[in-house]
């Protein structure tokens, strides 16, 4: 009995997590971007209440503060990264990036807030409090699950 245990806890724990539909999410450059290239990824996970996200950007400025987050579909486009939706502030993750332009950045956010969002955008920091300074230099269109 104590080996089925100990063999059933892997699964059950698996069972947790949950990758979202077409996660890893590619990074698109954003027209903010200017003379940068961001590219990188979004992986996003749904675990319990939350939603984990963790992106990696890469051809970003050298010791600049980013800011990230989801967005709910906007009405001036279709396309989610240019349909200018509002932002869900409480998915909101901060970082900086290394001396390369490398940026990493990890987060959760309630299920609930996120379920909605079409779109995971990646814009310049004015501070590092992640003000945003521009409407985006990264973009992503993403799928939330319906549960």
């Amino acid at each position: 009995m104590k080996k089925f245990s100990a063999l059933a806890l892997p699964l059950v724990l698996a069972s947790c997590t949950m990758m979202l539909p077409g996660s890893p999410y590619t990074l698109g450059k954003q027209p903010a971007a200017g003379d940068l290239n961001p590219t990188g990824t979004v992986m996003s996970k749904v675990s319990g209440d939350s939603v984990m996200t963790e992106a990696k950007v890469m051809g970003l400025k050298p010791n600049q503060n980013y800011v990230a987050h989801y967005h709910n579909q906007g009405t001036a486009s279709t396309n989610p990264c240019s349909s200018g939706g509002p932002a869900i502030m409480s998915s909101k993750i901060v970082g900086m990036t290394d001396a390369s332009g490398m940026l990493t950045l990890m987060g959760s956010a309630p299920r609930a807030d996120v379920m909605n969002a079409t779109y995971f955008n990646v814009h310049t920091a004015s501070d590092t409090q992640g003000t945003p300074a521009d409407p985006g230099v990264a973009c992503t269109a993403v799928q939330m699950p319906k549960m």
